[in-house]
């Protein structure tokens, strides 16, 4: 198993770059595939993006291609969030989250390992 904690949120204007960060215990953490969600009131929580075990492949939601980047630091067990050209439609919780799946996945149900989350609120 492998326990997550979000940080690095907070409120920011709307063009400003926000970088989250999802440090993971236990050992095993570099055999996980990660992936970032985000909910908005109201909404279903929805994919944002997702790094592979090693950090050579990610994957991203086509609302965020081009604007977010997904890195990890296995030595330190930590994956990263970079926000950049936030809007405020990317106002949510976001969450990072684990799993075991080679393949790449973008449903909730695919990731049985979660954080708590951390707010991101972007102002116009």
């Amino acid at each position: 198993q492998v326990q997550l904690v979000e940080s690095g949120g907070g409120l920011v204007q709307a063009g400003d770059s926000l970088r989250l960060s999802c440090a993971a215990s236990g050992r095993t953490f570099s055999s996980y595939a990660m992936g970032w969600f985000r909910q908005a009131p109201g909404k279903e929580r929805e994919f944002v993006g997702r790094i592979s075990s090693s950090g050579g492949n990610t994957y991203y939601a086509g609302s965020v291609k081009g604007r977010f980047t997904i890195s990890r630091d296995n030595a330190k067990n930590t994956v990263y969030l970079q926000m950049n050209s936030l809007k405020t439609e990317d106002t949510a919780v976001y969450y990072c989250a684990g799993t075991n799946t080679i393949v790449i996945r973008t449903t909730v149900d695919a990731y049985p390992y979660w954080g708590q989350g951390t707010q991101v609120t972007v102002s116009s």
